[in-house]
């Protein structure tokens, strides 16, 4: 079969630009080779991986899972099923941290929930100044981080904790994370590539799907230092509640950031320093 009968035949089955990454993938070439020798022919390992990776992708396999990464920021990362699949939206989290910390000497920055590691990784190569440690619950995650982390040549921490739990340090300057805040009867959680995503770093606690986003919040104010910021992402209906957690929390300077779709996305506050701490 040639390049051109491959992805015609893939195309009756699945989205057609799919089925063209999918191609590249199992041949090993660009967009611009499989467009310019479409009679190019396929050797019979290509076109029987190439057929069960369509045969996968129709029963809906995410496509990030099949070819193994998915770029954020302009970088290329490792996923597997152990993690969720990086999602542009997120990059939000990298700007607005960005604008907060290109004045700070030496941040020390946490990621709580850190699966594939893109914001700890991403932050440590935008910052080449900073410590940053992610921190996962999930082992198989870290490892995909860790991987990330030596194929992107940065160094990260990683440490396996349930949030603060395994934590030992304090006096961060940054915390961000991407937590579980899906609500547990959510239909969305049937379709699409969520379907497949780990459960565990997508449906939050509690009814509504904000507990870990609180436990996040609650456990920041003692692990950042005064004036240190709190970055969260949150379900596009979640931004006034998030407000409000953060501001029990005695957080300031809180805001919620919308995406490019529009929606409220992260919300974040920051810590009270000496001056700003209520009296007795």
């Amino acid at each position: 079969m040639t390049l051109g009968e491959a992805l015609q035949a893939a195309r009756t089955r699945i989205d057609a630009l799919d089925a063209r990454v999918l191609l590249q993938h199992v041949t090993g070439f660009g967009h611009a080779q499989v467009a310019a020798y479409p009679e190019r022919m396929l050797d019979a390992a290509q076109d029987s991986a190439f057929a069960a990776l369509v045969e996968r992708r129709a029963a809906g396999e995410p496509v990030a899972y099949l070819v193994g990464w998915r770029e954020f920021y302009g970088r290329r990362f490792g996923v597997t099923p152990a993690v969720l699949i990086p999602r542009p939206e997120t990059e939000l989290i990298v700007e607005l941290a960005l604008a907060r910390m290109r004045a700070c000497t030496a941040p020390r920055v946490l990621d709580l929930g850190c699966g594939s590691g893109i914001l700890a990784i991403t932050l440590a190569l935008e910052l080449p100044q900073a410590r940053v440690s992610g921190v996962d619950a999930s082992a198989a995650a870290l490892a995909v981080a860790g991987a990330n982390a030596a194929a992107l040549g940065v160094c990260v921490e990683l440490v396996e904790s349930d949030w603060y739990a395994d934590v030992v340090e304090d006096g961060f300057d940054l915390i961000v994370a991407n937590p579980p805040y899906v609500a547990p009867g959510d239909p969305h959680l049937a379709q699409g590539d969520v379907r497949f995503e780990p459960r565990s770093a997508l449906v939050g606690g509690g009814p509504a799907g904000l507990s870990d986003l609180q436990a996040i919040i609650d456990g920041a104010r003692t692990r950042l230092r005064p004036g240190g910021w709190l970055l969260v992402e949150h379900g596009w209906e979640q931004g006034e509640a998030t407000r409000a957690q953060f501001a029990a929390a005695g957080f300031g300077a809180i805001e919620t950031a919308r995406d490019l779709a529009g929606n409220e996305r992260v919300s974040l506050g920051q810590a009270p320093t000496s001056a700003d701490a209520p009296t007795s």
